[in-house]
């Protein structure tokens, strides 16, 4: 169970308030622990203390952030079962998915851990000309400086973990505002944070609502913010001013069943069903836009709408259960919402559409029209749609019919399609055999379009926090 309050924290201590904010478990609507609220003295406090850190976290030797990350993933481990029900309780999360997560978060940080010694610089050859003999050029990778971080409610531990651990490899002190909707995980974090020898300043942990947390934005001495949300990630980059700015943003992922799939339709239908309405289809890359050829379209259809009745729903804290609340009954009355105009548009529903407080069924829809509001923007909820096509080039044109591009997957055994999908399709990914869902935590991760900017991934995400720094040296 969870504590029955959470301080936040500031310059790596834990500290109270007389504002406590309360924090609900997602399946019961009851109240399962309140946080503390830090004032704006306390994210003044904190954006000074990460100003003051840099230069200590940058004296911080790589094989010390090595142990801090190492440390924070035996301990990360010894509180697996902790850690999953917080998230199950705060996230609606169901319990396996919510065991798997933890998981991800333990190897974020080993992955980083091992990062954390190979930021390494190059050696550059510059003669390039006679007139240039004698030259030699080298580089080093040194910490961006004091960093911002923002994070929403739908992956409360890894996608913390994307941001913190590379930020201590990399040796930035950073302030993150985890969601307000579901910060207990990154409180944990903090507080085992709060154990290592990090400096003095090189974290803060600060459950701010988006209107306080307009410093982590604006302030100029920080030196890069991360932001993974909503669309309102292109307002905060208009706002963060010289700044480095990082922004995922979404998707309505697509995924391709080639023509040549018929052999391999169990596996494919077993992956889609992951792929669309895994954590209540709250994921940027669930799969949303299902595009089959139409030798197998009918017999997919079937076999698809059959299975997704048979997912079994409820309290997430079952072991049981595959499909559990989404985040809150206003999010579950938008998606129900854009089913319903839809369907009054001349879409069909083949399964599911009904829905119960912040309980909606796993839905599938076919013949949606092309301006549908499922079709167009990210449902981030329950849902798919299903599509038929005749040509691998019409498939294509559709996936890239769409104002995002972060991920998309292609089902097939043709080397020229998964090729020409890779060359293609307008996306920061590909997946080929597999749901875009698919990610590994050292991968590049990140899109195109209005799916944002930058790349996540343990390596990629420690090279947006660093600068190279460059030496020549002309022989004597």
């Amino acid at each position: 169970m969870l504590d029955k309050t959470y301080p936040y924290y500031l310059a790596n201590e834990p500290r109270t308030s007389s504002t406590l904010m309360e924090v609900y478990d997602k399946y019961s609507g009851e109240i399962a622990t309140r946080v503390a609220i830090p004032d704006d003295q306390a994210t003044e406090a904190a954006i000074r203390a990460a100003v003051q850190a840099a230069g200590p976290m940058k004296n911080f030797k790589p094989w010390a952030r090595q142990a801090v990350l190492q440390h924070c993933a035996q301990r990360f481990q010894e509180r697996h079962e902790e850690l999953a029900m917080a998230l199950c309780i705060e996230a609606g999360k169901p319990i396996k998915d919510a065991a798997g997560e933890v998981t991800r978060l333990i190897e974020t940080f080993r992955i980083a851990a091992e990062e954390a010694v190979r930021v390494n610089g190059e050696t550059l050859n510059l003669e390039l000309a006679s007139r240039l003999g004698g030259y030699r050029g080298y580089t080093q990778r040194v910490p961006l400086g004091p960093v911002s971080f923002i994070t929403p409610f739908n992956f409360p531990l890894n996608l913390v973990a994307h941001k913190v651990a590379p930020a201590i490899a990399a040796g930035c002190p950073f302030v993150l505002k985890p969601s307000e909707k579901t910060p207990i995980g990154a409180l944990i974090i903090g507080q085992v944070l709060a154990e290592t020898d990090l400096p003095k300043g090189a974290f803060s942990v600060l459950p701010l609502d988006g209107k306080h947390a307009t410093p982590l934005v604006e302030d100029e001495r920080l030196k890069l913010l991360s932001f993974t949300g909503g669309q309102i990630g292109w307002d905060l980059k208009a706002r963060a001013g010289r700044k480095k700015v990082t922004l995922e943003l979404g998707g309505n992922a697509a995924c391709i069943v080639d023509a040549d799939q018929h052999a391999h339709l169990d596996r494919v239908i077993e992956r889609l069903i992951f792929g669309a309405f895994y954590q209540s289809g709250q994921s940027c890359i669930s799969v949303q836009r299902i595009y089959v050829h139409v030798s197998l379209y009918d017999e997919l259809k079937q076999r698809l709408v059959k299975a997704v009745q048979q997912l079994t729903a409820g309290d997430p804290k079952d072991k049981n259960v595959f499909l559990g609340p989404m985040i809150d009954e206003a999010a579950a009355q938008r998606l129900e919402g854009w089913i319903n105009e839809a369907q009054q548009a001349g879409g069909t529903i083949l399964c599911g559409g009904k829905r119960k407080g912040n309980m909606l069924e796993a839905t599938l829809m076919e013949k949606v029209p092309k301006d549908a509001k499922v079709n167009r923007m990210e449902a981030f909820g329950p849902f798919a749609l299903l599509v038929p096509f005749e040509r691998i080039d019409d498939a294509f044109a559709m996936v890239n019919d769409s104002d995002y591009g972060l991920q998309a997957g292609i089902f097939t055994d043709s080397l020229d399609h998964a090729m020409r999908a890779w060359n293609e399709l307008e996306q920061g990914g590909v997946i080929v055999n597999d749901v875009p869902s698919f990610r590994v935590d050292n991968m590049p991760y990140g899109g195109v379009k209005l799916s944002g900017i930058g790349r996540e991934g343990v390596r990629y995400a420690i090279e947006d926090m660093s600068e190279i720094r460059l030496m020549v040296v002309r022989e004597a």
